[in-house]
């Protein structure tokens, strides 16, 4: 799989919904993991709640959303972005590297509940980046 750079939305409590309607404009597979799904929250208010969605369209277009936890900051209009993802360690660690350089990091580049290596940052610029490094497949 080749490194693909994908925006990736945030809603607060629909991005089920909105990912569904989505898929109904551009077509394609869509798959959706809740955060009970991965035990990632201890609230159970939230284990309904999307931690991750992909949508991925026959043209090639991809459009990733997730549910903003109530524990985070929320603001329509700043719910976007950018997600780096693919197999490529080195070239991934490597945009890591230079993006992190002044940037706020949120979430430290580890290994991730389902497997992958995933961080999270914004950058000097005042864009918000995830990577994540796909786990080796078995």
């Amino acid at each position: 799989m080749p490194t693909r750079l994908n925006p990736y939305l945030g809603f607060r409590n629909n991005a089920k919904e909105a990912m569904t309607f989505y898929q109904s404009v551009f077509g394609g597979e869509l798959s959706v993991s809740t955060f009970g799904d991965f035990g990632a929250s201890d609230d159970p208010a939230e284990k309904d709640k999307v931690m991750h969605s992909m949508l991925e369209a026959p043209n090639g277009l991809v459009l990733m959303g997730a549910d903003t936890p109530d524990s985070m900051n929320y603001t329509p209009g700043d719910n976007i972005s950018m997600s780096l993802s693919g197999e490529d360690e080195a070239e991934l660690r490597g945009y890591w590297d230079k993006l992190a350089e002044g940037a706020n990091v949120s979430e430290q580049l580890a290994q991730a509940p389902w497997g992958d290596t995933f961080g999270m940052l914004t950058d000097k610029f005042g864009i918000n980046w995830l990577v994540n490094i796909a786990g080796k497949q078995q």
